[in-house]
């Protein structure tokens, strides 16, 4: 599958232009390589790092989506790796 079209269908992006943009801008990573071109085919057991609204997201695909359905579906597709960050300083 795609690139651009896995970004979409499992949600990660709200279109697969603006996956296309992500991806053209060399800010994505599938293990460890920069890559630059939406075409580039992913299979289960990849990883996948790239800068998303104010947090780096690291995800390992773990299913390939046929369609974009709901969130619940897509999230099955993957699995978040990145570490989860403690919520702010409760204020004392």
């Amino acid at each position: 599958m795609r690139l651009d079209k896995y970004l979409w269908f499992a949600r990660l992006t709200k279109s697969r232009t603006i996956a296309q943009a992500l991806i053209e801008q060399g800010r994505l990573r599938i293990d460890g390589r920069v890559i630059d071109r939406s075409h580039v085919a992913v299979r289960p057991g990849m990883v996948l790092g790239f800068p998303l609204g104010d947090r780096v997201r690291v995800l390992r695909i773990e299913a390939l989506p046929v369609r974009r359905g709901p969130a619940e579906e897509a999230r099955a597709c993957y699995t978040d790796l990145a570490p989860q960050t403690a919520g702010a300083p409760a204020s004392g």
